[in-house]
């Protein structure tokens, strides 16, 4: 009995021990679980214990953004390599295109005042209206924990403007996106109707006159003599923001020594508003005279994007302007379209020693904002960090998101549909490029954007008209444009750039209203060319007097 009674007692003692020892492991397990969530809310990196679910407002892309067939924008490779990285999902409570409807779904949202956890905004003015109403959560203490070392580089490499352009009263308010240095636009030609005809490349703008009136008056495409084409034009007839657009003529605008759109420092010093200079006028006689001889599109003001496309992919249309990035859309269907079709870019002179001039860029016109209160706003922080440094630079497990480079797939497939990189990443992307192709550095020395253009590339050149359009859109536009852009002769003009001003909250929608009505009108012949001035005139008396003052004071 007392044998029987001592192994009782000794079992339960063990049960008690082992109790306290699942006790005590329980405890730490708990302790770490909540160091591990504590880590992960204060760094980069850290990986969340329990998945962190957050609630989006998604841009998205046309096409589905060129996903492969069963990708969503909740379940794609991005999508998959934060939740590995993070462990965060997002879940979209609204999809909406950049291009078509995504700035009214916004404006409805924030009616509604059922913001998302996580959004992107792509107006300033939105964004201020959020600020201003107490809408969006404080950025500051995430951004110093949690935007990694590269990405805080990546921000300082476009100076103090763009993080100021989200900072409100010494908070930042939202992350802003980087717009790298595109480089000046470029005058796309029909390279194999150029050589039908024997034209030579164009270096003026009256050489690229005389090309588009060729093509429309020879009909080397096969259109029907008088169907082929003018010049594409967009109705905005340049890149707001400094934003270098497909179809606009800003280039033709620089011959002048003009830059609409955007507030520049004049000879003496002062702060102007390109559009009411009078070199402005000037351009828009030249551009008048295109549109009257047709060499501008005569029906411009009838087309949308989607009929521009159109008339490019179906061999309507031979020549238009814009930036590097024109092989992948349109050129790319154009040239699934019509395989023997060759699109070459050229430079166009500006000014009388040979240089090409352009306006820089506004550093970001999109920004992430998180909803005041929500619990984790340090997670955009961590995904920019996760997609922009650690996915980009020397991270393995990344053959997804590299083929869908390759593929040509959208950035807008990615939860947050910005893009954070160097300011002069173009060019850092086309020297890696060249070297590595030229044997001067080792593919294993690429980073991961770099490497997915470079198998396109290396494919391309070794395929020929055998490589596929994404293998020859990838190499058009990251080796043939970006040589253009490095070994050019261009000169840039310093844009001014800040948030908008008191008045311009108020007045500023209405000028940008009269300046395109006026500006449409007269090259389109409604108005005489002197109207340019009774414009400029009432723009000072509707408020560009009072905003230029505002301006000005922000610059002295």
């Amino acid at each position: 009995m007392k044998k029987w009674g001592f192994l009782v007692v000794m079992l339960v003692v063990i049960a008690c021990l082992g109790g306290c020892s699942r006790g005590e492991q329980d405890k730490k397990a708990g302790q770490a679980a909540m160091q591990g969530d504590t880590d992960a809310a204060t760094t980069p990196f850290g990986r969340y214990q329990e998945t962190v679910v957050y609630s989006l407002g998604k841009m998205t892309g046309l096409n589905n953004s060129n996903m492969p067939e069963g990708d969503t924008y909740e379940n794609n490779a991005y999508t998959r390599y934060v939740k590995e990285k993070l462990n965060v999902q997002n879940k979209n409570v609204f999809e909406a295109i950049e291009s078509d409807n995504f700035s009214e779904t916004i404006s409805m949202v924030i009616a509604s005042k059922k913001l998302p956890d996580v959004m992107v905004v792509n107006d300033a003015n939105t964004l201020q209206l959020l600020v201003d109403n107490d809408m969006v959560e404080d950025l500051t203490s995430a951004y110093k924990n949690c935007a990694s070392d590269r990405i805080k580089e990546i921000y300082s490499s476009y100076g103090d403007s763009i993080l100021d352009n989200a900072t409100f009263d010494g908070k930042l308010m939202a992350l802003p996106e980087t717009n790298i240095a595109n480089g000046v636009s470029m005058l796309w030609l029909r390279k194999d109707w150029m050589d039908k005809l024997g034209l030579a490349a164009p270096e003026t703008l009256e050489d690229a006159e005389y090309i588009i009136q060729k093509f429309m008056e020879e009909d080397p495409g096969g259109n029907g003599v008088g169907q082929t084409l003018g010049l594409a034009c967009d109705e905005e007839l340049t890149g707001g923001c400094d934003y270098n657009y497909e179809y606009q003529v800003d280039i033709v605008f620089a011959k002048y020594g003009a830059y609409p759109k955007q507030w520049l420092y004049d000879k003496n010093g002062d702060v102007v508003y390109g559009s009411v200079q009078p070199q402005a006028k000037k351009a828009l006689r030249r551009i008048r005279k295109m549109y009257q001889e047709g060499i501008l599109d005569k029906d411009f003001l009838l087309r949308g994007t989607n009929n521009i496309v159109d008339a490019v992919v179906s061999g309507k249309c031979g020549s238009f302007f814009g930036p590097w990035w024109a092989p992948n859309n349109p050129l790319m269907k154009a040239m699934q379209n019509n395989p023997d079709a060759d699109w070459k870019p050229y430079l166009i002179q500006t000014d009388s020693d040979g240089s090409t001039s352009f306006a820089t860029q506004k550093p970001g016109q999109k920004w992430v904002v998180v909803r005041k209160g929500y619990e984790h706003p340090e997670i955009v922080m961590k995904i920019v960090s996760v997609l922009f440094d650690k996915m980009k630079y020397g991270e393995s497990g990344t053959a997804e998101i590299a083929k869908y480079y390759q593929e040509n797939v959208d950035p807008t497939a990615r939860p947050l549909a910005i893009n954070v990189d160097y300011y002069d990443a173009l060019l850092r992307c086309y020297r890696d490029l060249k070297d590595t192709l030229d044997g001067r550095k080792d593919v294993s020395e690429l980073g991961l954007l770099e490497g997915a253009y470079y198998k396109s590339c290396y494919r391309y050149l070794r395929q020929g008209k055998a490589a596929s359009w994404e293998d020859w859109a990838a190499y058009t536009s990251r080796i043939t444009a970006c040589a253009i852009l490095t070994e050019g002769k261009i000169r840039t003009v310093e844009a001014l750039h800040f948030g908008d001003t008191p008045s311009m909250k108020l007045k500023w929608w209405k000028l940008k209203q009269l300046e395109k009505e006026a500006y449409l009108q007269i090259v389109t012949g409604q108005k005489s060319l002197d109207f340019f001035d009774k414009f400029v005139e009432q723009w000072y008396q509707e408020g560009g007097r009072e905003i230029t003052d505002e301006v000005q004071d922000q610059f002295f």
